[in-house]
C-alpha cells in the first residue's frame, strides 16, 4: 500500500534525510521516498499505515505536512 503526503519547509538534503528517518520509524512502514523538489513524500507498507502518525513523524523531523492523497 502507498500514501503519498505534501511536506513544507524542506530546503535540503538534510531536511530529506531528516524526513526519511523520522517516517521510517512509523510501525508499519516498509518504505520512504523525498522528493525535495516536490515536498512529496511516499510511503510504502505493508497493510496500510496511521496518517497520523506519519504526520507526527513528519514533525518530530521540524517539517510540516500540507496535504494527503
Amino acid at each position: 500500500m502507498t500514501s503519498t503526503y505534501t511536506v513544507t519547509g524542506m530546503t535540503c538534503g538534510h531536511c530529506v534525510s531528516s524526513v526519511k528517518e523520522e517516517v521510517g520509524g512509523v510501525p508499519g512502514v516498509t518504505g520512504v521516498q523525498v522528493d525535495l523538489a516536490t515536498g512529496s513524500l511516499t510511503v510504502e507498507s505493508d497493510g496500510g499505515v496511521d496518517d497520523a502518525a506519519v504526520v507526527a513523524a513528519v514533525r518530530e523531523a521540524g517539517y510540516d505536512v500540507a496535504g494527503v492523497s
